[in-house]
């Protein structure tokens, strides 16, 4: 059984960089998976939109199943797609180790955190950038990771929303005031300029798209991503 890297380990407290499978080569999408295998990576992000709740498609069950076969780290994956209680079994059986949804998604969002929990699955949910940290002070005990998007949901490539760094900081507040062990992730724009100052918001696990599959050296951009 693959285990989940989800806890940061303590003598090192390194940061986890989970790629984007958004951004990578779909013709070579194989060879992708084991560049990931082999660098310092963490974390397989992967982005499933649906056009309704995006403005963008990507894909669903199957790749992510495609995918899995190959491999060898947590499957990070992250809904942004309407009603994702329906599909919680089916990602669960396409491979999802993290399952993630949106706080703007969900109408009852304790019934789908549990939902996740209980296919055995770590439960997220993430916040779009007009979303204030404060609509998860009741539920955030429940959660084990938070996923800040620092640029709007639907399309990589985007710049970096400045603003992402107040709301780590609030994030990281509210979770030392509950005692909550979950995660700070952030997806959008992440690059070797601003994940110093993420982790030093107090971000914990740095998603990175763009930057990584379309660098000359993808794992050594992981590797300096990993150690910065």
């Amino acid at each position: 059984m693959l285990r989940i890297s989800l806890f940061l380990p303590k003598k090192s407290m390194s940061h986890i960089i989970a790629p984007s499978i958004l951004a990578a080569d779909f013709a070579n999408l194989q060879k992708e998976i084991e560049m990931v295998n082999q660098s310092e990576a963490d974390w397989f992000h992967i982005d499933v939109m649906d056009g309704v709740f995006v403005p963008n498609i990507s894909f669903g069950m199957p790749v992510i199943s495609a995918i899995k076969k190959h491999a060898k780290k947590t499957m990070d994956v992250h809904l942004m797609i309407v009603d994702p209680d329906r599909f919680i079994t089916d990602f669960k059986k396409a491979g999802a180790d993290i399952l993630t949804v949106h706080y703007e998604a969900c109408k009852h969002l304790h019934r789908t955190v549990q939902a996740i929990k209980a296919e055995g699955m770590k439960a997220g949910v993430s916040l779009n950038p007009h979303t204030p940290i404060s609509v998860l002070e009741d539920i955030i005990n429940d959660l084990d990771l938070v996923l800040i998007m620092s640029v709007n949901p639907g399309f990589g490539g985007q710049s970096f929303i400045e603003n992402t760094y107040r709301k780590i900081e609030k994030l990281r507040e509210l979770i030392s005031k509950t005692g909550s062990k979950a995660i700070i992730e952030v997806d959008g724009g992440v690059n070797d300029k601003n994940i110093n100052k993420l982790v030093s918001a107090g971000a914990n696990a740095l998603v990175a798209g763009s930057f990584v599959f379309k660098s000359n050296n993808p794992l050594e951009t992981i590797k300096n991503l990993k150690n910065s």
